[in-house]
C-alpha cells in the first residue's frame, strides 16, 4: 500500500453567485465548502523538515474564497468545485488529486446537507487541458 498525505480545510462558509437561488434573488448563495487535497508525500518528515515541504493550508482556503472570481455567476455548483480544483492544480504540481464537497446552506430546512462532492485527479485534468 502506498503512503498518502491529504491536506484538508473543512466547513469554510462563503457566498457565491450560483444556481437558481442567485438567478432568482440576484444575491450570492451561502455555501459550506470542504476541500481535501492529496499531495505528494515525502519518504519521511522529521522535526527539521522545512515548511516548504508541504502545501500551505491557506492556499486551500484561498481557493474556496478569494480565489473565486468576484461577480461571476456559476450556474452550477459543480463549476464552483471545478474552479477550486483547477486553482489548486495550477498553484502546485505536488497536488495530485482534489475533492471538493459543497453544501448549499440556503435551501436546507431541517439541518440536512444538500450539495455535491467532486473529485478530480491531476492526470485526468492535465489530459483534458492538453
Amino acid at each position: 500500500m502506498n503512503d498518502s498525505l491529504i491536506l484538508e480545510v473543512a466547513d469554510l462558509e462563503t457566498d457565491v453567485l450560483t444556481g437558481i437561488y442567485s438567478e432568482e434573488t440576484g444575491n450570492p448563495q451561502p455555501l459550506r465548502i470542504t476541500i481535501n487535497a492529496r499531495y505528494d508525500v515525502a519518504d519521511h518528515y522529521d522535526a527539521d523538515t522545512p515548511l516548504e515541504a508541504s502545501k500551505n493550508y491557506m492556499d486551500l482556503k484561498h481557493a474556496a474564497g478569494e480565489g473565486l472570481p468576484p461577480g461571476v455567476h456559476f450556474k452550477l455548483i459543480e463549476a464552483v468545485a471545478d474552479h477550486i480544483c483547477e486553482t489548486l492544480f495550477v498553484q502546485d504540481v505536488r497536488v495530485q488529486a482534489v475533492t471538493v464537497k459543497i453544501v448549499k446552506l440556503a435551501i436546507a430546512e431541517a439541518n440536512e446537507k444538500i450539495g455535491i462532492t467532486l473529485h478530480r485527479e491531476r492526470a485526468a485534468w492535465e489530459s483534458r487541458k492538453a
